[in-house]
Parts: C-alpha cells; structure tokens; sequence
C-alpha cells in the first residue's frame, strides 16, 4: 500500500538565516520526506511587524526565501509549502506557495481574520470574493489539499475535502493566546469526520505591542483519520517527520461509511 513520508518545521521568523532551514532539510532528506509544510509567518515577519518594515525590505526577503526554496527543493527532491507574503501593486498579499523541482505555484487565501485586535483583512489586499478551489496535488498518490490556518473554521473547505476524497490536509497557521486545546479539538474532529490525515505546522516566537504579548505556542502535530495525534511537537523549536499510510485512511473510510450514505441519498 502506498505511503508517504510528511514533514514540518516549527520555527519562528527565519528572517534571512538559510543555514537554520538547511540544517532541518538534511535531516528530512535522510529520513525520505516527500512533502515539507511550513507554518505562517515563518518566511516573514509577523503582520503587525510588516507596518514598520520598508515594503522593499519585504519583497527581496519574499524574493530570496522563495529561489532558496526552489534551489532546496530541486537538491533534496522535497515539495514545500511555504507561506508567504507576497508585495504586488495594490500591497501586500497574504499567499501560500508551493515549490516543487519542477515548478512554483501560488494560493491565496481567501477569508483572512477581521477582528480588531487581529484584522489581517484589513491589512492585506487579497480580494474578498466569491470561494474558488483551494490548492490541491498529488504525490506519490495522495490527494493533498492545502488549506490556510483561518479557513479551517468554514465548511465549504471541508465539503471539498470530501467531494475530492483528499488524503492529507495541510495546515499552516500562526496561532497564540492560549488556543491550543481548542485547535487541537477541531483538528481532530475534521479529521475523523472527513477521514484524512491533518498536518498542521504552527509558528514559535512572540509579539509585544503595547497592551498585550502575542505568544506563538507550536503544537505542531499530525493527526490520523481516526482523530488520534500520531505525533505532536510541544513548544520548542524542532521537525516533525512521519509516515502516513493509505491504507489507515481507506481503512476508516470503510468501517465508517459517512460518504457511502451521503451517496446514497443523492439525487
């Protein structure tokens, strides 16, 4: 049965620091990782750090990180998905790249946090529009979809997660203030409800603006379609490498049956 060899990195911003990632992608070469996930704000700094960086500044560090990628990419035989922020003549696009050895692609993410304390929103230009496709691909015969931190929260994401049987889901986030059980449960839910597995990569570092300090917890974790953590990185910079196998996913999906009775009443 087929099988697939996952990775991701908890990290806070790189910054310009290619040694740090190439340290990592060694190691996740030696144990055959096929796909790498990156979490959010890790290329890049922090949103709220962006206001005060020359927006020049932003685009070259985007710029270098992603021929850096594609230089890794093509020297390990590794997929990365990478967030990234992205300058174009409207101002700044919040993306999730993907880096292949033989090409890059982009997705931008379509619903972006609009709260006050955390209005990302307002701060990008990515357009508010009508839900197209999220990013999806195949390796080694898993269908992966890659679907942005925020996004895990509306259903239409999830109905594509089953209209397209997707196997893995990647999950990039950047979150804080404590939230770790709360994403840990829906995480968990998601997974056994669609019967995949669920990567989710989130960033380490902190924010201080003048109220409050935004703490970025990792939690970093892989989870199987039967709801269980199989591997969960804690609050320290490090790499999660695991295998995920078809047959768990098309095992669940048998002995559960939800699609099978959803076919079943369609007309």
């Amino acid at each position: 049965m087929k099988q697939l060899v996952v990775a991701a990195l908890q990290l806070p911003t790189l910054g310009m620091n290619a040694t740090r990632l190439e340290f990592y992608l060694k190691r996740a070469h030696e144990r055959g990782a096929d796909v790498m996930l990156l979490g959010e704000y890790v290329l890049n700094h922090f949103f709220k750090e962006l206001e005060s960086m020359s927006m020049n500044m932003v685009k070259e560090q985007s710029r270098k990180h992603i021929e850096l990628l594609k230089q890794f990419s093509a020297k390990y035989d590794i997929v990365f998905i990478a967030p990234i922020v992205m300058v174009q003549k409207d101002g700044y696009h919040k993306m999730i790249a993907k880096i292949t050895p033989k090409g890059l692609s982009y997705y931008e993410q379509q619903i972006l946090l609009p709260y006050a304390h955390w209005n990302e929103k307002k701060f990008f230009a990515n357009p508010v529009a009508p839900l197209k496709n999220p990013m999806i691909f195949v390796v080694n015969g898993f269908r992966i979809m890659v679907m942005a931190g925020f996004e895990l929260h509306f259903d239409p994401f999830w109905e594509k997660v089953t209209q397209k049987k997707i196997d893995i889901v990647l999950l990039p986030t950047a979150s804080t203030f404590g939230s770790h059980n709360r994403w840990r449960e829906i995480i968990k839910m998601k997974a056994f409800l669609h019967g995949c597995f669920i990567l989710r990569a989130n960033r380490l570092g902190e924010y201080n603006d003048n109220e409050i300090k935004w703490k970025f917890y990792g939690d970093t974790m892989l989870v199987n379609p039967e709801g269980e953590v199989a591997m969960m990185l804690e609050d320290k910079e490090s790499m999660l490498v695991e295998t995920v196998d078809k047959a768990e996913i098309l095992e669940h999906r048998k002995s559960w049956g939800f699609e099978r009775e959803l076919n079943l009443r369609k007309i």
